[in-house]
């Protein structure tokens, strides 16, 4: 897969995942203009591969983001870039990051946050837009935007209290204290917690390797079921989710999944 260079962030595979990382390890991967720039044309190819995958096979089967380096994730927005942001820059800042965030939750694929260090302010957002968060053991979650006079601004606000109980995100937004790792994995923020980065990343492989074994056609259905019914009533959610039930099982992966069960053998799924 041909990604072109970034000069902030670097794209590989890595078994059957994509691997984002971002490359501002000296400014504590600080999500500048150009961070933000460079996460959306990944992101939207990403997008593009995967529009044509039940045809033409599936590139990947999982993405995982991730912070070079072992300090940080990501230590939020660059505060330095934008000091002397008026509202309309603020909003403009913002709104582009909405749009990268937005896309990674619309991939028919997961996307796993592999959190090492910081996760803070937009770090912690960004990880928020992911399916899965793990972290090693010296991660740290935190909106510390209310220290600065400002609030969340990527997502925060909306995506932390559907993640975590309502007392804690609002503990977090409205004191700026952050979550170590442990207290982050109590409150149902991530995952599962890893003793270090190496080990990180070989949980976030066996994740997509659980996801490889699986329908993508169903996978991505179930994604996106979920996501759409998050924002409506039981009823209505009910009914969204009855018209992907049965839509996949149209599906040749369903049909495959089923006659694998009924004659006792592990179905190998064709992605259709």
């Amino acid at each position: 897969m041909e990604f072109g260079e970034f000069s902030t962030v670097n794209v590989s595979e890595r078994g059957d995942a994509l691997l984002v990382s971002i490359n501002r390890p000296q400014a504590m991967n600080a999500l500048s203009t150009q961070v933000v720039a460079d996460l959306d044309a990944v992101v939207t190819k990403c997008a593009q591969l995967l529009e044509s995958a039940p045809e033409q096979g599936w590139p990947f089967r999982a993405v995982i983001i991730t912070g070079e380096g072992e300090k940080a994730f990501a230590a939020g927005a660059d505060i330095v870039e934008m000091s002397d942001y008026d509202p309309e820059q603020a909003r403009a800042y913002a709104e582009s990051m909405h749009k990268v965030t937005l896309a990674l939750e619309a991939l028919p694929v997961p996307v796993i946050a592999a959190v090492n260090g910081h996760a803070l302010g937009g770090g912690c957002e960004l990880a928020l837009a992911c399916d899965w968060i793990i972290a090693s053991e010296n991660a740290s979650f935190g909106q510390p935007e209310i220290t600065l006079g400002i609030i969340p601004g990527f997502g925060g606000c909306v995506r932390l209290p559907r993640r975590v109980p309502l007392g804690v995100a609002r503990e977090m937004i409205l004191t700026g204290n952050p979550l170590k790792a442990q207290r982050a994995l109590e409150v149902g923020l991530v995952n599962c917690v890893c003793p270090d980065k190496e080990a990180l990343l070989e949980c976030a492989d066996e994740l997509v390797s659980s996801i490889a074994r699986r329908s993508p056609v169903a996978v991505g259905r179930a994604k996106r079921t979920m996501a759409q019914a998050d924002a409506l009533t039981v009823h209505d959610g009910l009914n969204v989710e009855l018209d992907a039930f049965s839509a996949v099982f149209g599906s040749e992966d369903s049909r495959v999944g089923r006659q694998a069960f009924v004659n006792k053998r592990a179905a190998e799924f064709p992605g259709r």
